[in-house]
């Protein structure tokens, strides 16, 4: 089953850490943060990452569930999660800045790294409701 290891983007600034920090992870896992601030969940093979942080206890922003607004937005920093069709994002959102929707977004492989609550992010806001 893979495993989705995720670090809320509400706490970098906190920290005074980076989204490009090469050991970004790292820091977290170190920094004694919260378990909706950080750590890994299990999400079976085709399930949403936002159901299974659901799943298990997370009140993850979302809006819509449908992939038509910015609020469970995500960065990738590791592995692969596929979207379902989605409306909102643009391509170079998708391909050069790894931004995924955790609504309709499920890891394509078996270990992924995300920095969820996205939707903070500058060129993200215009597409939060």
């Amino acid at each position: 089953m893979p495993t989705v290891e995720y670090v809320n983007f509400e706490v970098l600034e906190d920290h005074g850490w980076e989204m490009d920090d090469d050991d970004l992870f790292e820091k977290a896992a170190a920094a004694g943060l919260g378990d909706e601030d950080y750590g890994e969940l299990e999400v079976a093979r085709g399930e949403y990452i936002l159901e299974a942080a659901e799943a298990q206890g997370f009140a993850w922003p979302f809006s819509c569930r449908a992939g038509a607004c910015a609020n469970c937005a995500a960065i990738v920093k590791e592995g692969e999660i596929n979207m379902d069709m989605q409306q909102i994002l643009s391509t170079e959102e998708v391909e050069d800045r790894n931004v995924r929707l955790t609504c309709i977004g499920s890891p394509e492989t078996d270990e992924v790294k995300i920095v969820y609550n996205a939707k903070h992010l500058d060129y993200l806001q215009n597409r939060v409701i």
